[in-house]
C-alpha cells in the first residue's frame, strides 16, 4: 500500500532523522529537559502541529487557508500528526511523563495519531478489499431494505418444501438471514465463519430429495448473498463509527495542550 504523494513521506522521514539526531546529539553533550529551550522548542512545535492539525474539518470555511488545495490539508494531517508525535516524545525525552496531566496528554497525544493511521488503513484497505473479495455491492443505509427482500425470496424460495427442510430453515436459516448481522472479525477476515453459517445446509443436503435439490441451491446462494451483506454492513459501519474512535479523544488532548500552555506561560 503506496503513499499516494511519496514527497510527502520522504520529507516526514527527513524531517524525522534530522529531529532525532539533534535531539541524540544534545542530549549525549548535557541532560535533556523538556523545561529547557530546546525540549520547549519541540514541544511547542508538537502542540502548533496538533492545532493545526484541528483545523482539518474546517478546511473548506478556510477556503483551503494556509495549506492551499484539499490534498495537502489531508497530507500535512497525516504526517504532521506522525512528527507531532515524534515531538512529543523528544519533548519528554524519551521518559515517561510526569504527573496527571502529562499521562493524559502522552495517552490521548499517542490515542489521536495511532487512530489517526488506523483511519488513514481503514479508508486505504477497505474498499479494495470489498471491491477484490465480494461479488455484492450494496450502500450501508440500503443494507437492511435488501436483507428483508432476501428474506421474502427466501420465504417463496422453500414455498412448499418437504417438513425436514423446512424444519431446518426455519430454526436454523431464517435467523440467520432476518436482519443485519454486523460483525468486527469481518474487517480481518471476510471469509469468516461463512463454512460454519453454511453448515445447516450442507449437512441435509443428502436428505433432500432430488427435485428439492434447486430449493436448496437457490436458499444456499440467497444466505451467501447475506452473508456478503454483514461483510458489507460491518466492513461499512468500521469506516462510518471510526470517527468516533479519533476525534473525540483528539478534541480532548486539545483542551488539555490549551491547559498545559498556558500553565508553562504562567510558571
Amino acid at each position: 500500500m503506496l503513499p499516494k504523494r511519496p514527497r510527502w513521506m520522504w520529507g516526514t522521514l527527513t524531517i524525522a532523522v534530522l529531529s532525532m539526531a539533534f535531539y541524540v546529539g544534545y542530549a549525549w553533550l548535557r541532560p535533556w529537559q523538556p523545561g529547557r529551550l530546546w525540549g520547549l522548542v519541540f514541544g511547542s512545535l508538537a502542540a502548533a502541529v496538533f492545532f493545526l492539525d484541528a483545523l482539518y474539518p474546517l478546511r473548506r470555511r478556510l477556503l483551503s487557508w494556509p495549506l492551499g488545495n484539499a490534498q495537502r490539508w489531508l497530507q500535512f494531517h497525516i504526517y504532521g500528526g506522525f512528527l507531532a508525535l515524534l515531538w512529543v516524545l523528544i519533548h519528554v525525552g524519551f521518559n515517561w511523563p510526569a504527573g496527571t496531566l502529562g499521562w493524559w496528554l502522552f495517552g490521548l497525544s499517542v490515542w489521536a495519531v495511532l487512530s489517526g493511521f488506523m483511519g488513514v488503513f481503514l479508508q486505504k484497505w477497505l474498499p479494495t478489499m470489498m471491491t477484490d473479495s465480494l461479488s455484492v455491492e450494496a450502500i450501508y443505509d440500503r443494507i437492511p431494505e435488501m436483507t428483508r427482500r432476501l428474506v421474502d425470496e427466501a420465504d417463496n424460495a422453500l414455498s412448499g418444501c418437504s417438513e425436514a427442510l423446512n424444519q431446518v430453515y426455519l430454526s436454523e436459516i431464517r435467523p440467520l438471514i432476518a436482519a443485519p448481522a454486523p460483525d468486527w472479525s469481518y474487517v480481518f477476515n471476510l471469509r469468516v465463519g461463512r463454512a460454519r453459517r453454511l453448515a445447516p445446509l450442507q449437512d441435509v443436503a443428502p436428505f433432500v430429495a432430488d427435485e428439492e435439490q434447486p430449493q436448496l441451491d437457490e436458499l444456499t446462494t440467497i444466505v451467501t448473498e447475506k452473508l456478503e451483506l454483514d461483510a458489507q454492513y460491518s466492513l461499512q459501519r468500521a469506516l462510518k463509527y471510526w470517527i468516533y474512535v479519533h476525534v473525540p479523544p483528539a478534541m480532548i488532548l486539545l483542551g488539555l495542550l490549551v491547559v498545559h500552555v498556558f500553565a508553562v506561560i504562567m510558571h
